[in-house]
């Protein structure tokens, strides 16, 4: 009988994020999920009220500044990390999910090159870090809809071969 993990990442709130629910009789495969970076586990079964009790705690653990992300702007671009949403000259931008993170995680480091692969494993999983097409389509979307020339960018600076930069005011 083969054992698999089942791992539920719930990435809506950063402070649990690494939440692990893991469905496995092996202590070994737990530790190694907590020595990856998990903050807890829960073994089926289990009960939802046990579930919901465990988040309550670790959102109590999250620092009061984490929860609260403030507005970023980058001259006539604003990234509200808070309400999730990106304003152009006071105007909001529609945005995909994907190229919503993309530029938030630009934004969360502003002047700093994040490597390609950094981008898709974060963005896309651990499993896309070799699927350089997949992010620049989203960049190529992002900078039409922020009306970005790639020639002469004033928010997204391709660092040919490594990444990219989102320019800091």
């Amino acid at each position: 009988m083969s054992q698999t993990a089942t791992i539920l990442v719930i990435d809506d709130e950063p402070q649990i994020r690494k939440f692990l629910r893991i469905s496995l009789a092996s202590q070994g495969y737990k530790v190694e999920a907590l020595d990856g970076g998990a903050n807890d586990y829960v073994t089926k079964p289990f009960g939802i009220q046990e579930f919901l009790a465990r988040v309550r705690a670790l959102l109590r653990q999250a620092p009061a500044g984490e929860a609260q992300e403030a507005a970023l702007s980058f001259g006539p671009l604003t990234v509200d990390l808070a309400y999730r949403r990106v304003l152009l000259d006071g105007a909001e931008v529609a945005l995909t999910r994907k190229e919503y993170a993309v530029l938030a995680q630009l934004a969360r480091h502003p002047g700093r090159v994040i490597t390609q692969q950094q981008l898709l494993k974060d963005i896309w999983g651990p499993t896309h870090t070799e699927d350089s097409h997949y992010l620049r389509i989203v960049v190529g979307h992002l900078r039409q809809k922020l009306a970005d020339d790639p020639t002469q960018p004033r928010f997204i600076v391709t660092e040919a071969g490594v990444g990219y930069r989102l320019l800091s005011a």
